[in-house]
């Protein structure tokens, strides 16, 4: 019987040592992944990435401050396929306004990114329809709206607005959003509840945590996050098309994937999946780019390497519907 005893006892301790390094593996994977494509890029095309670099991670600022909103909601289980249609409607929001005022017009963009959030919130989380269902409705319904508006022409913003657009100020207000986000995600009890209502939503409400207005914050916060990223989407060229934030909740599906971003949230997720996932997408693409590669090639190459990423970080233990 003893050595019955030990020898499971040293089975559970090689489990535990293999599950353990598997894990180091994982997490690890999206940082090696980001330098090895980086510098196989940079050698394909006879180091442009680095002679463009500025430009190279022009393309990732929109994508990281709104990818924050929808790391949160993947955290607690759910998903977000609007962010692309909030980004433009907050887009044209901010070109009307910074006619009157700038700082009015970074207002007005997060209201009206923060409206559609909840909007996303209340059918999901009052009248219990399944996120992804909801937020694919209010993309095709803001897309319809953003079409309208630019039907005739696109809409402009404030000369103004061109003034703002330099790598600092970019780079400045993204470093903002994402340390303020890490903070709360790490040191409050924000994070904290957000991964107990990934992991298991009835013991999360048993536990005292009030889950219906957490989550329905959440789909606020991100909605107002993605309308201040619509500031910087603006300011590079200082006006709004119909293809405005067109595909953007994908770019942020895959980047958070490529990230390292488990699914269906949980207390495995890192916040770093997003820094790491962003840079990973925007390299990629940019690679694929300069490379020459025709659009369809370019996104059968990320749905491969999507795929991929997919299978080794799907937690199939704890793999459930999404909420």
């Amino acid at each position: 019987m003893e050595n019955q005893a030990k020898t499971n006892t040293e089975q559970k301790e090689q489990q535990l040592k293999k599950l353990s390094k598997m894990s180091l593996i994982r997490s690890l994977l999206p940082v090696v992944g980001l330098v090895v494509i980086f510098l196989l890029f940079n050698v394909l095309t006879n180091f442009r990435m680095v002679g463009n670099l500025s430009l190279v991670l022009s393309q990732v600022y929109v994508t990281m401050i709104a990818a924050i909103g929808v790391f949160f909601i993947m955290t607690m289980g759910g998903l977000d396929f609007s962010q692309g249609s909030i980004l433009g409607i907050a887009s044209i929001v901010v070109c009307m306004l910074s006619k009157i005022s700038i700082p009015l017009a970074i207002v007005g963009g997060i209201a009206a990114g923060a409206a559609i959030g909840a909007l996303n919130g209340y059918f999901y989380v009052y009248r219990k329809i399944k996120s992804f269902i909801v937020t694919i409705c209010t993309m095709f319904l803001f897309r319809g709206f953003i079409k309208y508006l630019t039907t005739n022409a696109p809409v402009a913003g404030s000369a103004k607005l061109i003034n703002y657009d330099s790598t600092a100020l970019k780079m400045t207000l993204t470093i903002i959003v994402v340390v303020i986000g890490f903070i709360a995600f790490r040191f409050t009890k924000f994070g904290t509840y957000l991964k107990a209502i990934g992991a298991g939503e009835k013991a999360a409400m048993f536990s005292g945590i009030r889950t219906d207005r957490m989550k329905f914050l959440i789909y606020v916060l991100a909605g107002a996050i993605t309308g201040f990223a619509a500031f910087i989407n603006v300011i590079k060229v200082g006006s709004v098309t119909s293809s405005g934030g067109n595909q953007l909740e994908t770019q942020i599906l895959i980047a958070l994937v490529l990230g390292g971003m488990p699914i269906s949230g949980g207390a495995k997720v890192r916040f770093e999946n997003i820094i790491v996932g962003s840079l990973l997408y925007i390299v990629l693409s940019s690679g694929l780019t300069m490379m020459g590669f025709t659009t369809q090639m370019m996104q059968l190459i990320q749905g491969v390497v999507f795929l991929i990423f997919v299978a080794v970080f799907a937690d199939r233990q704890s793999l459930q519907v999404i909420k």
